[in-house]
């Protein structure tokens, strides 16, 4: 009887540690999916940490972290059905004895401030997401010495349905979400949100304090400049960062300050408090975005000067760059000067459009989505596009649901009304 109990227990445990696994895979593996560009500068974030960023191509990391994502992801819903065990424990494994070391070294050393695990969704710090490590560590070396006791929801007949089916559901997610926008955006600049009122402190709050250096060449002769000294167009922009000089409280908009090119000023406040609307043209790097819509670009920017509406491109990238740009296109816009950070977090499209109203994001696009001369026919008081667009996380959910799990359950159902029914059966005539 004290054997049974045994074997009870330790049978109890090991599907804890399958639920929890297979969950934390799932939640990591499905919010990077949804936002492939954000796990890419992620990745490259650690390549440049460890000085590796330029031993690799560009697209590589772009490719790895989406096919990092779908691992996770798969390995979560075959741990969680119990499904491919050997497979999928032996992964899980895997992967938790290399993250949970790379973890702690990141706890130490702090190379970069948070690993990207959950992606935008929670933000942990390094040493919480060691914590976190080392409590799937245990699970993961748990389901692999009783991987047999694992509770299995799909019979072996039927796991290749499954295995074909979120293996295909999670690559076509990440293509979707990469050609046009994370279809779930947990960043502080989603459609709805104010960036003046991201950008306040709550009364009483120490604010953190940050200054940004810019980086300048004249003659051959490289010099930081602080915002209050910028000097005069002799001085040729190299880069900018921005340094933390005395950590406060943190709202969730840091950094958007909007940089003329033309005038030399910040004319943040004056785009933020602008009563009509404003299209802002994000690319963070010029020379990297995307120039196969140019036309469509200088479209609405020849719309909103029409109907006085403002109209500005946000980049970090040198003036140089700006004029082959302009001498490539034949953009007329202004042009403003960001962080690029910033410009990356604010839309995950190289170049993306926002549509914005007294600071109030009401619609973004990426490239592959710019609105034409079919929906911009008249001004956008009296258009549907010049209205807040009504975005739900529940009803994204929902269709998430309706694409991933209620198939799942059909296999499912499938599986014990049909192939279990007939294998009782013939167990019977046996």
């Amino acid at each position: 009887m004290e054997i049974d109990n045994k074997h009870i227990a330790w049978k109890v445990w090991a599907s804890l540690c399958q639920f929890l696994l297979g969950a934390a895979f799932i939640f990591s593996g499905f919010v990077k999916a949804v936002d492939p560009f954000g796990f890419f500068y992620k990745i490259q974030d650690y390549l440049a940490a460890f000085g590796l960023i330029s031993k690799f191509p560009f697209y590589l990391p772009l490719w790895l972290g989406i096919v990092l994502s779908a691992i996770e992801f798969c390995v979560g819903v075959f741990l969680f059905l119990g499904i491919r065990r050997k497979g999928s424990t032996t992964v899980a494994l895997l992967l938790m004895s290399v993250m949970t070391p790379l973890t702690l070294y990141l706890a130490l050393e702090n190379p970069v401030s948070d690993c990207g695990c959950f992606g935008d969704a929670w933000v942990l710090t390094n040493w919480q997401t060691f914590g976190k490590n080392i409590v799937l560590l245990v699970a993961a070396v748990s389901v692999v010495k009783w991987r047999n006791s694992l509770v299995r929801f799909v019979t072996p007949k039927l796991e290749w349905m499954v295995s074909m089916y979120t293996i295909l559901f999670v690559f076509a997610l990440s293509f979707y979400c990469l050609r046009q926008l994370p279809i779930l955006d947990f960043r502080p600049y989603k459609i709805g949100a104010n960036i003046r009122a991201g950008m306040e402190i709550p009364e009483g709050a120490k604010p953190s304090v940050f200054e940004t250096r810019f980086v300048l060449e004249k003659n051959g002769e490289r010099r930081e400049f602080a915002l209050d000294d910028y000097p005069d167009s002799t001085w040729t922009f190299i880069e900018s960062r921005t340094l933390l000089k005395e950590k406060g409280y943190e709202p969730p908009i840091q950094e958007f300050s909007m940089l003329s090119l033309d005038s030399g000023e910040e004319i943040t406040d004056h785009v933020l408090s602008d009563e009509g609307y404003t299209f802002l043209l994000v690319a963070h790097r010029i020379e990297e975005a995307d120039d196969s819509n140019i036309d469509l670009i200088n479209e609405i920017y020849d719309y909103s000067v029409e109907h006085g509406y403002g109209f500005y491109a946000l980049t970090s990238s040198s003036g140089d760059e700006i004029e082959l740009w302009r001498d490539k296109t034949g953009a007329e816009y202004p042009f403003c000067r960001m962080d690029d950070i910033t410009l990356k977090t604010i839309i995950r499209s190289n170049p993306g459009l926002l549509l914005i109203k007294e600071g109030t994001i009401l619609n973004k696009w990426s490239n592959q989505q710019l609105p034409d001369e079919y929906a911009l026919t008249d001004a956008l008081e009296r258009l549907p596009l010049g209205q807040q667009k009504q975005v739900s996380d529940l009803r994204t959910m929902a269709y998430v649901l309706l694409w991933c799990i209620i198939p799942l359950l059909l296999v499912i159902g499938m599986d014990i009304l049909v192939v279990r029914r007939r294998e009782r059966q013939s167990l019977r005539q046996q």
